[in-house]
């Protein structure tokens, strides 16, 4: 099973970068615990906080050339963590121009 599905890299999050604020999409049925300790091995960091956010599934409907297609955005979590001591994470070393670890 994996934990960590992707890093949250929007204009939001990069404005929290600044004060040591990351965020991630996780597993739904993660917890608080796993995610950290998953975290601070990978990025070899310390965590000082860990907020996680569930979001609920929403219905969708789309109207295309005056027909209605019905769907539904997936349920996801998000987890927030503070990094201590103004330690960073850095996504984009080991990528190269396509955005794929080499």
């Amino acid at each position: 099973m994996f934990i960590l599905k992707k890093a949250l890299l929007t204009e939001k999050m990069s404005i929290l970068n600044k004060k040591g604020m990351y965020g991630f999409i996780v597993d739904k049925n993660s917890n608080k615990i796993e995610v950290k300790k998953l975290i601070e091995k990978i990025y070899k960091v310390t965590i000082k906080n860990i907020n996680t956010i569930n979001y609920k599934s929403k219905k969708k409907n789309k109207y295309i050339n005056k027909k209605l297609y019905k769907g539904k955005v997936s349920s996801y979590k998000k987890v927030i963590i503070t990094l201590k001591n103004e330690e960073i994470i850095d996504f984009y070393t080991g990528m190269n121009n396509t955005g794929i670890n080499k």
